[in-house]
């Protein structure tokens, strides 16, 4: 077995838990460069990272502190949050905190809430964060190259009380287009691929490598946060011989819930947190299996049990529920409704059998691949990455609630971000959906129909967008304005 892992957790004290013990959270220390807990300074330069593990080649990338992923941001619920990002990259950038219920010129949108980031230069976010919970940063300037070429990395929002968990861990899965020689392939905005599902890579690593298995205990109970880093792989996790239970997505508690069909369905950008109690065999391992496009499933990692006894005879019995956020309730009686219809792209002539097709050939006609815009949203294309001057679809009196119809009348799957707020999710093709569901980016399949509501207490022009990168920068986004 490995000794470094079983020295890891005895220093833990894991193997001295009691049946009924369950211990505060362990995630990694604050890195070196935190002045305080709420204070970073995160500099965007080049590196080189291993993608495919220790004896992989290197991998020329863009990193945030010199690691893929960036170093772990953890901020206090409710407490001042300073963080300088400087730029050592040859062009500009941006940093959006996604999923952050944020001021307006602290998003991270170049032109339309902050000027960019020059080279050399440097820009620093204060904001307090309402909400706790999992989320993430990562570029809004040439946003589909920055992030397929490593800017990223996750923000934990802690609860004011810990959960009592025996460990807290975040798996940020990214996916990457390597060559043969490691290199990532160049080809970022091929015209083809923005047209139907994105630049889908062809390597996934788990908190920046391939992973093959990732050591528990017996007897555990985990907080597992999901992030998804990729520009357009949508996942659908299986955990073999578990049963996951999720309490919160897109860092927002919901009622805690065994996924549909032992499935975590991830798109780009979402967050999934996940209570997961380690009741499997010591010294066997089971396989984390993403199974969503048809023919195309492999093993994300394995969960690899140490040779140790449980650490508790039977599964922990603390609550599974988290503390909700300070989210307002919309008036759906009173509210505004409007409807804004994704249209665009490449149309199938192949079946979308099961949760999705990659390989289907496709046929029809698609919007404006001369002019750069395949997409639209109610017949408007916004393309790049946000800029001065970008007209609002809809605005917004400030406090009043609003009731979005989201409508995808195209042929594939659009996982939609809203900036600056979150979305009750209220109904999916007519049918009410359970389990009091917040999303800041929810995930349109083919013909979906999908409605939500927020209240727009934020003021400012916010992006709504697909966050398959290649489909953002090529028109399937706008502003909403709320004044």
């Amino acid at each position: 077995m490995n000794r470094e892992f079983n020295s890891h957790l005895s220093r833990r004290g894991l193997l001295q838990a009691s049946a009924g013990l369950l211990l505060t959270a362990t995630l990694p220390p604050l890195p070196a460069w935190a002045a305080s807990s709420n204070e970073y300074r995160i500099v965007a330069e080049p590196g080189r990272a291993r993608l495919a593990g220790p004896n992989g080649p290197e991998t020329g990338v863009w990193t945030y502190g010199g690691t893929i992923p960036g170093p772990i941001v953890r901020l206090r619920q409710g407490e001042p949050a300073r963080l300088v990002v400087e730029n050592r990259l040859d062009q500009e950038t941006t940093v959006h905190w996604h999923g952050i219920r944020l001021p307006n010129p602290m998003d991270g949108v170049p032109g339309l809430t902050q000027p960019p980031i020059t080279p050399g230069e440097s820009f620093l976010y204060e904001f307090t964060p309402p909400d706790a919970g999992t989320f993430w940063y990562h570029p809004h300037a040439n946003s589909l190259e920055q992030l397929g070429r490593g800017l990223a990395g996750a923000v934990i929002v802690e609860e004011r009380e810990p959960v009592a968990v025996d460990r807290d861990l975040l798996w940020l899965l990214s996916d990457w287009r390597l060559t043969e020689e490691g290199r990532i392939a160049s080809g970022f905005g091929n015209h083809m691929e923005a047209a139907m599902s994105g630049r889908v890579g062809n390597t996934v690593t788990l908190n920046g490598k391939v992973s093959e298995a990732e050591p528990f205990l017996a007897g555990e109970r985990i907080r597992l946060r999901l992030a998804n880093g990729s520009l357009a792989r949508i996942m659908a996790l299986r955990f073999e011989g578990h049963r996951p239970v999720v309490i919160a997505i897109d860092g927002q508690p919901c009622d805690p819930h065994e996924p549909e069909a032992g499935r975590i369905l991830l798109g780009p950008a979402m967050r999934v947190d996940l209570m997961l109690d380690l009741q499997g065999e010591p010294e066997r391992r089971y396989d984390v299996v993403d199974d969503f496009y048809d023919g195309l499933s492999y093993q994300v990692t394995q969960l690899a049990y140490d040779e140790a006894a449980p650490i508790r005879g039977r599964v922990a019995d603390a609550a599974l529920e988290l503390p909700r956020n300070p989210l307002p309730e919309p008036d759906l009686g009173s509210a505004e409704r409007h409807t804004l219809t994704l249209q665009g792209g490449m149309m199938s002539t192949a079946g979308m059998s099961g949760l999705g097709n990659m390989n289907g050939m496709m046929g029809g006609g698609m919007m404006g691949m001369g002019s750069g815009a395949v997409w639209a949203i109610n017949g408007q294309s916004m393309t790049g990455d946000g800029h001065a001057g970008m007209e609002p679809a809809l605005t917004f009196q400030r406090g009043r609630s609003i009731v979005l119809e989201l409508r995808n009348e195209t042929a594939w799957w659009h996982p939609m971000h809203f900036h600056g707020h979150s979305l009750k999710v209220l109904s999916r093709n007519g049918k009410p959906m359970p389990h009091r569901q917040w999303q800041d980016t929810v995930l349109m399949a083919p013909k979906d129909a999908v409605e939500v509501a927020f209240v727009a207490d934020n003021p400012g022009c916010w992006m709504l967008h697909c966050h398959v990168m290649d489909h953002q920068m090529s028109g399937m986004m706008t502003v909403l304005r709320v004044v």
